[in-house]
């Protein structure tokens, strides 16, 4: 709808198009190298602030070299977990645990010696109970030493593994990052060089409405994508081109748009 009325041959803010911002291409060149010499990372922050980002840039940048695997449903126990990754693996889910993890270091090892590194992914991985992580620990003991393993989450991940208990994993961490909030002019370069992309002109909003959108985005840029995206979808609506302060109002009215920005107050 809005690429139709705008007259656009892309769609803005696609998050197919979305491209490394400063910060996080600093993360990725050094994940890169984690993934090269194996280890355990972790790739912490608030919910849109550009984990999911980092993590597709690595799997279309991955070369024939490395296998990327991303597991992403974390609240599974440890036998549905073992079946994703067996899956991933285009291997066969059938037997006891312990014939299962033979079959993925077999594979692990085919692939170490055919000269390919192998990095697992683990999205939302502060979701991921601790004794399936501890149980996938010790199975990754067993892999050649040029996996690496990267636990993306919230903060709390880090936090968890604080604990004695968990020493044993912590202990193994190799790089662990949390990702930033944007600040304001951060984000007003990102929104700008977002509407260069679809093209659209700079002056589809204008100042005022640029401006109250980058102090509710509160420097997420998952907020900053959606109520610009909700901000053209109403420009549609009243078929104009140009969005002013009455259109983001509009939008901003939404509950759960005036319960973030009243939580944000807090």
């Amino acid at each position: 709808m809005i690429r139709s009325y705008f007259g656009l041959s892309l769609d803005p803010f696609s998050l197919d198009r979305l491209s490394l911002l400063p910060h996080q291409q600093e993360v990725f060149e050094i994940l890169k190298v984690h993934c090269q010499q194996g280890g355990l990372c972790l790739l912490m922050g608030e919910p849109g602030t550009g984990k999911s980002v980092i993590k597709e840039a690595l799997k279309q940048d991955a070369s024939k070299r490395f296998v990327i695997v991303t597991v992403a449903r974390t609240l599974h126990t440890y036998t549905n977990t073992l079946k994703i990754l067996c899956d991933a693996f285009a291997l066969e889910f059938s037997g006891t645990h312990f014939s299962c993890e033979r079959r993925l270091i077999e594979q692990a090892l085919s692939l170490y010696r055919s000269s390919r590194m192998l990095v697992i992914i683990i999205d939302d991985a502060h979701l991921l109970e601790i004794q399936t992580l501890r149980r996938l620990r010790l199975l990754l003991e067993d892999f050649p030493k040029n996996h690496n393993l990267i636990l993306a989450g919230q903060s709390e991940l880090l936090s968890n593994m604080a604990l004695k208990v968990n020493e044993d994993i912590k202990s193994r961490i190799t790089y662990s990052v949390t990702l930033r909030k944007l600040i304001p002019d951060d984000m007003h370069a990102f929104i700008l060089a977002e509407l260069d992309k679809a093209g659209l002109g700079h002056n589809t909003f204008t100042e005022e409405a640029l401006s109250l959108i980058v102090r509710s985005a509160d420097g997420i840029l998952r907020r900053a994508r959606n109520l610009c995206l909700s901000c053209l979808l109403e420009a549609v609506r009243d078929r104009v081109k140009t969005i002013d302060l009455p259109i983001v109002n509009r939008v901003l009215i939404q509950p759960h748009w005036r319960l973030t920005h009243e939580l944000d107050q807090l």
